[in-house]
């Protein structure tokens, strides 16, 4: 028996992943959305990604520490000290982990293009090559995966068809195409050494990954954005700046230790959410329509309390199809195994 069989049940770290993404995405939305007292204007992505990210990245190592998950990871020597370090396999995935995470601040930036629009093609994109890596290593994927999987995907074509098509720029397609190759590499990593319901495993992946991929992702991120890519150089290095130096004096610090914070809860369940020893066609659109339902509802709730835009109406109907995918996925396996499990028992009463 898994430990996940015998202990807490997967839909329930999904509640415990959307209860957490909830919030983040409301904080999020009001800081980028309402004028920042001292600017007279909402505060951007490059300049809240920043200090987000460096806070996720402290209490992400500071989780490791207190929680011991270090101790199962590879470790090398530093001095006096042995200090949790990638194997090439983690080192991959951490860097594919790196190129999600300065993608995400980056498609906020993008002229023309809205956040959910370009959100849905990233989530998308996931969504087909879930199944994909499992072929890859020959795992099987069942109905039911199929059909939640074609569920979401349903859904983000409502949603896409309503905001227009794909008309994309160039920057915006490459902001696609990295988030979409960083995330296939930590699925192929996952698959490969950690999809085992081994718990240790778990552990020893999330500490190998993170301990490489925060600091890169900030590093990249303030590297691209300086660039000037995808925008005005001169505009961006403005908000960098801000969002690096300026931001640490600023009232607004207290709501970006919130985002920082729920990010870090939110990074914990999503990889023992990934890593259940389940094909990745059926942990991925779990995770992902989490995001996407958490996504919507904060956008209910924001609508009703703060007066900001009602979602539109394909997107409430792609967030109730989301929701009937999760349903599916919780119910489907669990009616499988009670069938699976009569047809063992009349088999033994029969040849008895």
């Amino acid at each position: 028996m898994t430990a996940r069989k015998a202990g807490f049940p997967l839909e329930g770290f999904v509640a415990l992943y959307l209860l957490a993404y909830l919030p983040n995405v409301i904080v999020t939305k009001l800081v980028t959305s309402l004028p920042h007292p001292g600017l007279g204007r909402p505060l951007t992505g490059l300049e809240t990604l920043p200090a987000s990210l460096i806070i996720s990245m402290v209490l992400t190592w500071a989780f490791i520490w207190a929680s011991g998950w270090h101790k199962d990871a590879n470790k090398v020597a530093l001095g006096p000290l042995r200090v949790p370090f990638p194997t090439r396999y983690t080192l991959l995935s951490g860097i594919g982990t790196a190129m999600v995470l300065f993608t995400v601040p980056l498609s906020f930036t993008i002229p023309g293009v809205s956040i959910p629009f370009i959100q849905l093609l990233m989530r998308g994109d996931i969504l087909i090559i879930a199944p994909l890596v499992d072929l890859m290593f020959g795992r099987r994927v069942r109905w039911w995966s199929w059909t939640a999987l074609a569920m979401v995907l349903v859904a983000l074509v409502i949603a896409l068809s309503d905001r227009g098509g794909l008309k994309l720029p160039p920057i915006a397609i490459l902001t696609v195409v990295l988030y979409t190759i960083g995330y296939f590499l930590r699925l192929f990593v996952m698959t490969k050494i950690s999809k085992s319901g081994d718990p240790a495993s778990v552990r020893r992946y999330f500490v190998e990954e993170k301990v490489i991929a925060l600091p890169m992702s900030v590093v990249i991120l303030g590297l691209i954005s300086a660039s000037g890519v995808g925008g005005s150089g001169a505009g961006q290095s403005g908000e960098l700046a801000w969002g690096f130096v300026s931001v640490w004096g600023d009232p607004v610090l207290a709501d970006l230790f919130w985002i920082g914070a729920t990010l870090t809860v939110i990074s914990v369940l999503a990889i023992i959410i990934l890593l259940d020893p389940r094909e990745n066609a059926y942990c991925v659109p779990l995770e992902r329509a989490a995001s996407l339902v958490a996504g919507i509802g904060g956008s209910v709730l924001l609508a009703w309390f703060w007066g900001l835009r009602m979602p539109r109406d394909a997107e409430l109907i792609g967030a109730g199809v989301l929701v009937a995918a999760i349903v599916l996925l919780s119910v489907a396996p669990r009616l499988a195994a009670k069938r699976e499990l009569a047809g063992r028992s009349e088999a033994i009463i029969e040849t008895t």
